[in-house]
């Protein structure tokens, strides 16, 4: 085999070129991850460019990450705490928001600070009011309605405690709890 068959691992110009305006494109219609762009332009480049090589893959991967990141497109600190807010809004355990953040390539140092200021009270009140819950429910309940709820409670996340103090909780302490916890 010649050198003129075996591609090269530095990547040509035009491949650059198309990994810094795919990053543009796709960091322009939604927030990413630095896993998640990276396997997307590892991923459409593989179809894109014909004989490419995995270090170049890499290395038109990994120059997509660096161009987003130099230029503030990218960033899983920033995704992370948007992630928590919006998770916490819609009624989303930290347990639960941390799973998939983790699951997406974000770092657990990084979590664990997004996650800082995330309040499981009120995802939780917020879950129970979705679901109609707790305080939200129609008045007639049964027990296994109950051990219905606390067991949902329990597959998204939260803990015993927390289920069983928004389960007794009247429909006013928890709207006082939403709109005292609400930003």
């Amino acid at each position: 085999m010649s050198d003129d068959q075996t591609p090269s691992d530095i990547p040509t110009a035009r491949m650059l070129s198309w990994a810094r305006n795919s990053t543009i494109y796709r960091l322009e219609r939604r927030m990413m991850t630095e896993r998640q762009l990276f396997d997307a332009i590892v991923r459409k480049a593989k179809h894109k460019f014909e004989d490419i090589s995995e270090m170049q893959l890499k290395a038109v991967a990994n120059s997509a990450v660096t161009f987003a990141c130099e230029h503030g497109g990218l960033s899983d600190a920033t995704y992370a705490e948007v992630s928590a807010r919006s998770g916490v809004r819609n009624g989303r355990s930290k347990r639960r928001i941390a799973q998939k953040l983790s699951q997406k390539g974000v770092d657990r140092e990084v979590i664990a600070t997004a996650l800082d200021e995330a309040d499981d009270l009120l995802a939780a009140v917020v879950f129970a009011r979705k679901r109609a819950f707790g305080p939200f429910r129609r008045p007639d309940t049964d027990r296994e309605r109950a051990t219905k709820e606390m067991a949902a409670f329990a597959r998204n996340g939260f803990s015993f405690d927390i289920g069983r103090t928004v389960l007794g909780m009247s429909r006013e302490e928890a709207e006082d709890v939403v709109s005292a916890r609400s930003r």
